[in-house]
C-alpha cells in the first residue's frame, strides 16, 4: 500500500496507495513510509502524493481507535521527513487531514489540487497533534491560523491554504506530477552539497 520507485537521477517518489480507503494509514503503511524516509538520505530529490482523490484521511479509524492515534510512528515519520537532506516535494493529489499533515509539513514545497480541503480535528477527536506537527504549521502559517485550523477545527479550502502559506501553488490534477518533477528539475541536475547546502540556508 506503499509504492517507492527510484529513479535513475536519484528521484524517490512515494506513493500513499490505498484509495479504496482515502489512503488512511495503518501502523504498518506508517512504519514503512518512516522506514522509507530513514533509507532516503542518498536521495537526489523526493516526492510525496497518493492515488485517487484523496491524498489521506489521516489514520485508519479501526487502528485510531486501538492507540495508533498517539503512537509515535507518526513523529518518528515526520522527522525522518523533515531530515532527509534533498528537495522534498508534497504533491497532494486530494485533501489532507489528520496525522497525515505531519509527513506534509515536513516537506519543503507543497503543491495540491484545487479541490483538496485541509484539516486537522484533533480538538474535536480529543488528541494532541503531534509535537512537532504545530510548531512547523505555526512557522508555515503564523500561530493564529495554525489555532484556525488544530483549535477551532476548521477545514480550509485549496486557495485558502495557498493564501495561508500552507500550500505553495495550485495545480490541476493532470499536471500534478508533472509541475511536482519541474520544482526538482534544478535541484536534481545540481551537485548535491550544494542542493542541500541552499536548503540549510533556507531555514
Amino acid at each position: 500500500m506503499i509504492d517507492l520507485e527510484i529513479a535513475q537521477n536519484g528521484l524517490w517518489t512515494i506513493t500513499i496507495n490505498r484509495p479504496d480507503k482515502a489512503n488512511s494509514l495503518t501502523e504498518a503503511m506508517l512504519t514503512e513510509l518512516a522506514e522509507i524516509a530513514e533509507r532516503a538520505q542518498q536521495a537526489r530529490g523526493l516526492i510525496l502524493t497518493g492515488t485517487g482523490k484523496v491524498f489521506s484521511a489521516g489514520a485508519d479509524l479501526d487502528e485510531a481507535r486501538a492507540g495508533l492515534a498517539t503512537s509515535p510512528v507518526w513523529e518518528r515519520l515526520s522527522n525522518a521527513m523533515a531530515s532527509i537532506p534533498c528537495l522534498k516535494v508534497a504533491a497532494l493529489n486530494g485533501t489532507l487531514a489528520g496525522g497525515a499533515n505531519g509527513m506534509v509539513l515536513a516537506c519543503d514545497i507543497r503543491i495540491a489540487v484545487a479541490s483538496a480541503k485541509f484539516f486537522y480535528p484533533v480538538m474535536k477527536l480529543g488528541y494532541l497533534p503531534q509535537p512537532s506537527d504545530a510548531g512547523r504549521m505555526a512557522a508555515l502559517i503564523g500561530p493564529a491560523r495554525t489555532k484556525m485550523i488544530l483549535a477551532a477545527g476548521q477545514k480550509i479550502s485549496a486557495q485558502e491554504a495557498c493564501n495561508y502559506g500552507l500550500v505553495d501553488r495550485i495545480v490541476e490534477p493532470d499536471a500534478l506530477m508533472d509541475t511536482a518533477q519541474d520544482l526538482l528539475a534544478h535541484s536534481l541536475e545540481a551537485r548535491p552539497e550544494i542542493a542541500a547546502g541552499i536548503l540549510r540556508m533556507c531555514r
